[in-house]
């Protein structure tokens, strides 16, 4: 006999029939879980919301009053017929996997994640299980990010140079997760001056700090800054008039999207840093062995090409649509520009 399937996919997200929730939906629903909270991830709307307790601060901070509970990593729930449990995604801090076992069955679907170790994120955890949904935002081989320590060197070296030139240095990040772990390297590595933040980024800042995530001193933009400040804000302020009012300022961007040479050339950007908060190619196909699953999803990204790839290996592969975003979500290019 057939095992009936733990989850189902359907036009509102990704469905458990046992525990009558949804995973990360992208329509209303009455019962959602959810990974973390990026917007692509966590909407508004739901009737009422599970995170880590982690995540939550900052996903009521964008959605305002919702109805929401907490629960730690690795703490097993029993929901309906099904139970779950939340484990470290490694993406952004409070990120989630989320591991749903319904008669003896496991499904793990991944949210975003990366393998390695930012600092400040909680790492990574491997969770076995039968079936395994993983996101492929950066999954083509062409994509190998360097050491954090090497990127955390080549940022403070340029940050250096504007200072001693007199521009303040403005760096397109967005506002949850990479914005904080940008902060966070460049203190670890040593600071080049104050940093200041953009008002998209500045209150999520204040609270990751507030939940004891180490971060150095930020202050908000209010007006004219030092020369020999780091200027963290969204990519969408680069450019901007915005900006603009900083005065004499060299600009870059962070994301795992500069590995490509297309997406450079099309974005017109001067400096660039490759550094993503999703796995890169390696690591997507490291996360997909540990978990010992035979029966692999793939979601949002290069679902087509990763698939094939899966299906050669030896797995029983296939593509989920879903409306979340990765990179893309938060300002940056398409996530899958076939």
């Amino acid at each position: 006999m057939a095992v009936k399937p733990v989850l189902s996919f359907t036009e509102k997200g990704i469905y458990c029939p046992a525990g009558d929730f949804y995973i990360d939906p992208w329509r209303p629903v009455p019962r959602a879980l959810v990974t973390h909270g990026h917007l692509d991830h966590a909407r508004p709307g739901h009737g009422a919301y599970l995170a880590t307790h982690a995540a939550l601060p900052v996903i009521r901070h964008r959605l305002g009053a919702i109805t929401a509970d907490g629960i730690g990593y690795a703490e097993p729930r029993q929901i309906g017929a099904a139970q779950v449990s939340f484990h470290p995604a490694g993406h952004v801090p409070g990120s989630a996997q989320i591991r749903v076992a319904v008669g003896g069955e496991v499904w793990v679907v991944s949210g975003d994640y990366k393998l390695a170790t930012d600092g400040l994120s909680e790492p990574f955890e491997s969770v076995k299980c039968h079936t395994f949904i993983t996101e492929c935002t950066f999954g083509l081989p062409v994509f190998h990010w360097p050491t954090q320590a090497q990127t955390a060197a080549d940022m403070a070296a340029w940050w250096g140079r504007n200072a001693a030139n007199g521009r303040v240095s403005v760096m397109g990040a967005y506002g949850l997760g990479k914005a904080q772990r940008i902060m966070a390297m460049l203190a670890d590595h040593g600071l080049q001056g104050p940093i200041y933040t953009h008002g998209a980024v500045e209150p999520i800042t204040q609270i990751l700090r507030a939940q004891g995530y180490s971060l150095p001193p930020t202050t908000k933009v209010a007006g004219p800054v030092p020369t020999n400040a780091l200027v963290i804000a969204p990519p969408s302020a680069l450019g901007s008039a915005w900006a603009a009012k900083l005065g004499p300022h060299a600009e870059a961007f962070a994301s795992g999207w500069m590995a490509l040479r297309g997406v450079r050339r099309r974005r017109n950007l001067g400096t660039r840093f490759v550094i993503s908060d999703h796995a890169d190619w390696d690591g997507l196909n490291s996360a997909i062995r540990a978990t010992g699953a035979t029966r692999i999803f793939a979601t949002h990204g290069y679902t087509t090409q990763f698939r094939r790839w899966l299906e050669a290996q030896g797995y029983d592969a296939g593509i989920v649509a879903t409306e979340w975003q990765g990179e893309a979500a938060e300002g940056e290019p398409e996530a899958n520009p076939e």
